[in-house]
């Protein structure tokens, strides 16, 4: 098991990112609440990775927190929910929110992420009702700092994301146009977008 990566950034188009490891190349898949965190092309990185070996793949996921990469790590065990799941349920909720919402049996919440229907969000409740800490009680949740990224094109780098966590073309670009996009980056906007579809 690959328990984390140290290497420079050299590639990001949410969900996947590059890191350059000793001449090596890494493709990752991470969660919109890693993208927010993360520095400049070039800068240096550490990600607490996860790998799922398959047949027909081998993938590897990062995250910026701990936490995360827990949460990740409990959701997948959840029958039903895969690791694409997983990956969308923590774009659009952080550890604490997600947990928030299994104590407080929100699943209206819930429902409101792309690919997660009512049995689901049920499911998601009555299993991990009694295997998540309370909200708050996350070790690293906090350790997380924002650093906005200038990219060629914010807009269409946020509909292409927002379509690669599920939701449909029409409506990743209504969520977007939605938001006023004066010199914000791919990942504020993303992150409003979410934020907007959640209300």
């Amino acid at each position: 098991m690959i328990g984390f990566l140290r290497g420079k950034l050299v590639h990001k188009a949410p969900p996947l990112l590059v890191l350059d490891v000793q001449g090596v190349g890494y493709e990752i898949e991470a969660p919109m609440t890693t993208f927010y965190t993360l520095p400049m092309l070039g800068a240096e990185v550490i990600l607490h990775t996860h790998l799922v070996v398959r047949e027909d793949a081998h993938s590897l996921f990062g995250f910026a927190a701990e936490a995360d990469r827990s949460l990740f790590r409990t959701l997948i065990k959840v029958n039903g929910v895969g690791p694409k799941l997983a990956l969308t349920i923590l774009s659009g909720q952080d550890a604490d929110e997600f947990q928030r919402c299994i104590h407080n049996n929100d699943s209206q919440a819930l429902v409101r992420l792309p690919g997660v229907g009512k049995k689901t969000a049920e499911r998601l409740i009555i299993e991990l009702r009694d295997r998540l800490p309370a909200s708050g009680q996350t070790t690293d949740s906090t350790d997380r700092t924002v650093t906005a990224v200038i990219i060629s094109n914010p807009k269409q780098e946020a509909v292409s994301a927002l379509c690669s966590l599920g939701y449909k073309l029409p409506d990743a670009n209504k969520m977007v146009q939605a938001i006023a996009s004066d010199g914000k980056s791919c990942e504020e906007l993303i992150r409003l977008a979410l934020q907007g579809a959640a209300r």
